[in-house]
């Protein structure tokens, strides 16, 4: 086909408008040169070339948008994301059925987020047409995604993600006030700023006229936040236009890097113009005088604001605003004192790290009066939100499990009663799920290629001060090494590393900063990195480790071919984290002057240090360049620690070089040691389980109605650690799961009590006696590998009565705070139903181990490893048999899972699945193999995973009982 085609086919696939029959515009266009015209197939081609670049870019862009789309009419009843949204968009695009499957393996699905919502009391009004009509700010802050070098795809998914933010808040122009409040989830480091400046100008592009955004509790990170608002949507031309002058030393600013409107908006009456309340060097003050500033122009007197006459003329005031008691009880006087109306002043609320000082923390059982107690920061949101009743809340963070937990019947409560957005995993970023090795390898089959923990993870076990003055020496050493790999790549053209640095955080305590950083300064000193003395210790290291993992995870960059290469750039890195008064930078302290430190300011230069802290540097705020981690602080929140995983983020051009120094042996209470990296690994399982269960229960069922909203949210919170709740105990009040049944998924049962003298252990053996018993058959499953090829397992495999089966797990005893009767409900419920007939019961037999003689027991058994919770919080196993998953989900009917011919020809519609395995459980845990036998029946667990058929709960189906006003009624979330 010629580009005169491509061009002609291209042009109708203009964005934001609905997908149509392009065969008829292409033919009108190409009348001239093609006069018998094209055929569907020809247009059908031109889709498939590969050569026509710029239909193909196009055309993505275009399923994305139209995949997601979730208001407008031609949608009809299909739901977004889904085989039949797919398939409505080719047919109103007139493709033929048959072009179909094709069409869907040239442009997959690529998914977007998970929304819980509520039903919305408005008929859509975030339509195409209207965000065609104003859309300046976000046509901007596009631009500036892409001067950053932010591909399509990114900045598309960014599109759809605040697109569908903004669409569940109210109309702004709505002629009767509603307040919408909504969480948003991300990953901790993950670009969640980024999403919420999206929002801001796509809500103020839609008629929202005041916008506060409610930072952390220090200046540092609100600074960071208004800053960056600043210099990617405000831009110059409308900071120039204020009094204030706190960019003028701002390197940034100088050198004009500051986003630049292509049209001025003070001066155009067709652009609104953002007015700045607070800046980067003052939090928001009084206005006083300047009270005018929150005065609203208007067009027509004798109309609203709110009136689109009005609205879009008027210009926008925006306070970036930390979540401090003083600061926002300012605001709030001078609310009182704004001149119009504020019911019909439509206003928008971002609450960044919402989880942090924003939840009332006050138990509603002990209040005594009909008034609700609050504690302050959240008082004062509430009283901001009593004033503004047009005023839309949006709550932003990585953590939600105290959003969650909170009262939904305290009407100014921030609790997210509209919607709960979860945020895709951005595709560069480095979270959780990289330094842990979740698919349960064997420690000896675990190399850097294949194991992140092996590629960036070294254990802090030091006992003793000599230890401990070792292993901080290796940190230092891997800190100054990666930065001589990062010069050394800058002379091969790589992109310069402005920031490069290492973060030490062992204590919360702020003298225990002060003796940390004299201990690295010391070390420093006696390192001898301008010596020659400290080469040999430099290359040992490079050898040993950083050559090694940057082969096997970097082999795209440029890596030194030997340690004599990277000679040269070893003094250059010192003597950049040497620039200044120290290398080693404290971060904390009481008063906020503190933060206020020239050598802390990643905007105005470069910054390559060590950086010394504790809470200042574990929520919301970004540390640039951060590179080498050296963690050892224990604590007992599961939110408040994984938002101390200050070593998640994007790590572009040196994620080979990333490495988490961890204490392993960290003291607690009572003498107790705790393993922190296996505190991470549990709370990162939990947060994918909870995304997992979000995923499974987001959109909606036949009926057009949500299978849950976000008040039943609360009891999809787990936790595999005892001592590590979800959140504070003072944020969770409300949330009991009764009912919990999926079809065709299988779910993992591994919350198993401590080992203790091994008696459970030999009970639950005993109790699936009978199960065993029935496995006469052997035969071959398929499962498909992480890599996306197929492979086998063998299996005995029998048929047993579900009546059986719920016999057996009735006799299991479960891990004190995890309760098994939502899945036993559901499960007796499919029996009495007459859904549920039988399980496959399935063993598998590892292929590199031969079963093992058991005591008592009349034939040899298989026992693999599995991680168990180390000391005295081993309260449960990390996974069964994850890989084997795929033939139980088969058999119980799921449509998504092959697991081989067999798997399909065991599949009944009333059977389910279930997959048994015996894990190494000795009384010694230095035993990490289990011996050749006879092995006892206390020194191995029984583990189970089940798929209930597809056909009991095609949808799935969870039922709560939820704590409010005093109700004790289940909600069924069907």
């Amino acid at each position: 086909m010629s580009d005169e085609v491509f061009r002609a086919v291209a042009r109708e696939l203009g964005d934001g408008f609905p997908p149509e029959n392009v065969l008829y515009p292409v033919n009108a266009r190409l009348r001239a040169s093609y006069p018998d015209g094209l055929t569907i197939a020809d247009i059908i081609d031109v889709f498939l070339d590969d050569s026509a670049v710029g239909v193909r870019t196009a055309l993505t862009s275009r399923l994305r948008q139209w995949d997601a789309e979730s208001v407008e009419t031609w949608v009809g009843s299909t739901v977004p994301q889904s085989p039949e949204r797919r398939a409505r968009i080719y047919d109103l695009l007139g493709l033929p059925v048959d072009a179909h499957a094709e069409m869907d393996a040239h442009f997959p699905r690529e998914g977007g987020p998970v929304v819980i919502a509520a039903q919305q009391p408005w008929d859509p009004w975030y339509t195409s047409e209207r965000r065609r009509e104003h859309d300046f700010y976000w046509r901007a802050y596009k631009r500036v995604l892409a001067d950053k070098n932010w591909d399509e795809t990114t900045i598309g998914k960014l599109d759809i993600a605040t697109t569908e933010v903004v669409h569940r808040l109210a109309d702004p122009t709505r002629p009767e006030p509603y307040q919408s409040k909504g969480l948003v989830v991300g990953y901790v480091q993950s670009g969640k700023t980024a999403n919420f400046s999206g929002v801001v100008a796509k809500a103020i592009d839609a008629g929202y006229r005041l916008v506060i955004v409610l930072t952390g509790t220090i200046e540092i990170l609100r600074s960071q936040t208004q800053r960056r608002l600043d210099m990617e949507l405000v831009g110059r031309q409308n900071i120039s236009a204020g009094v204030d002058d706190d960019y003028a030393n701002d390197e940034d600013w100088r050198n004009r890097n500051f986003l630049e409107h292509e049209i001025d908006p003070n001066k155009t009456n067709e652009i609104p113009a953002i007015r700045r309340l607070t800046t980067s060097t003052f939090d928001y003050k009084s206005l006083l005088a300047g009270l005018s500033a929150l005065h609203f122009e208007t067009v027509d007197q004798s109309l609203p604001l709110n009136d689109p006459k009005n609205l879009y003329p008027s210009n926008i005031r925006i306070a970036v605003v930390k979540k401090n008691v003083s600061s926002l009880k300012k605001l709030v006087a001078d609310l009182k004192k704004v001149p119009t109306e504020l019911d019909q002043i439509p206003a928008l609320i971002i609450d960044d790290e919402a989880d942090q000082a924003s939840v009332n923390t006050i138990d509603p059982k002990k209040m005594k009066t009909e008034q609700i107690e609050r504690t302050a920061i959240n008082g004062q949101i509430a009283e901001i939100l009593g004033l503004l009743k047009r005023a839309q809340y949006i709550g932003y963070t990585a953590t939600p499990f105290a959003n969650v937990f909170v009262d939904p019947e305290d009407s100014v409560n921030v609790f997210p009663s509209d919607f709960i957005v979860s945020l895709e995993r951005p595709g560069p970023y480095m979270g959780g799920a990289d330094f842990h090795d979740l698919d349960d390898l064997e420690d000896d089959d675990k190399t850097p290629a294949n194991s992140n923990q092996k590629a960036y993870v070294r254990d802090l076990r030091a006992e003793c001060d000599e230890d401990r003055s070792a292993e901080q020496l290796r940190a230092l050493d891997s800190f100054v090494l990666t930065g001589a790999i990062k010069l050394f790549r800058e002379s091969k053209g790589a992109r310069p590393y402005r920031h490069h640095t290492m973060l030490v955080h062992e204590s919360v305590k702020q003298t225990e900063h002060d003796a940390v950083a004299n201990d690295f300064k010391a070390l420093w000193k006696s390192a001898g990195y301008s010596q020659a003395k400290s080469l040999s210790r430099l290359e040992k290291l490079w050898a040993e480790d950083f050559a090694v993992v940057s082969a096997a995870r970097g082999s795209e960059l440029a890596n030194p071919s030997s340690f004599g290469v990277l000679e040269e750039f070893i003094g250059a890195a010192y003597d950049r984290i040497s620039e200044g008064t120290s290398p080693v930078i404290v971060v904390n302290g009481a008063a906020e002057k503190d933060y206020n430190q020239d050598s802390l300011d990643f905007q105005e230069r470069g910054v390559w240090k060590i950086l010394v802290g504790g809470t200042k540097l574990s929520r919301g705020f970004t540390v640039e360049g951060l590179t080498i981690t050296y963690y050892t602080r224990r604590t007992g929140q599961a939110d408040t620690l994984m938002q101390m995983g200050r070593w998640f983020g994007f790590r572009p051009g040196y994620r080979d070089l990333v490495r988490l120094f961890i204490g392993r042996t960290v003291g607690g209470p009572a003498g107790a040691d705790y393993d922190m990296y296996k505190a991470f690994e549990a709370i990162v399982r939990d947060e994918q389980e909870f995304r997992n269960e979000l995923t499974r229960f987001s959109g909606v069922n036949e009926k057009g109605e949500p299978w849950v909203t976000p008040r039943d949210v609360p009891p999809m919170v787990f936790q595999q650690l005892p001592w590590l709740r979800p959140t504070a105990r003072n944020k969770m009040f409300n949330a009991d799961l009764v009912y919990r049944g999926m079809g065709g998924e299988s779910f993992s049962f591994t919350m198993q009590p401590p080992r203790g003298d091994g008696s459970i252990n030999a009970r639950h053996f005993d109790a699936v006696a009978p199960l065993l018993k029935s496995l006469g058959e052997i035969g071959s499953f398929n499962f498909v590998d992480k890599d996306d090829v197929s492979r086998s397992f063998t299996a005995r495999y029998g048929i047993v009565p579900a009546h059986v089966v719920l016999a057996a797990v009735d006799r299991f005893e479960w891990a004190n705070g995890w309760d098994f009767g939502p899945h036993r409900e559901a499960l007796s419920t499919a029996i009495e139903s007459g859904l549920l007939e039988d399980f496959a019961v399935l063993l598998p037999y590892p292929k590199s181990r031969e079963p093992i003689e058991i005591k008592g027991w009349h034939e040899k058994l298989p026992i693999v490893n599995r991680k168990r919770q180390e000391r005295e919080y081993r309260t449960g196993f990390t996974g069964t048999a994850v890989r084997e998953r795929d033939a139980i989900e088969h058999i119980a009917g799921s449509p998504k899972k092959n697991g081989g011919p067999l798997a399909g020809a065991l599949h009944r519609k009333t059977r389910g699945a279930l997959i048994l395995v015996f894990a190494n459980d000795p009384a010694s845990r230095q035993l990490k193999r289990a011996q050749a036998g006879p092995v006892d029946s206390r020194d191995f667990a029984t583990l189970f995973s089940y798929a209930l058929p597809h056909a009991a709960e095609p949808l799935g189906r969870i039922g709560f009982r939820v704590r409010q006003s005093g109700t004790g009624a289940i909600v069924d979330a069907n």
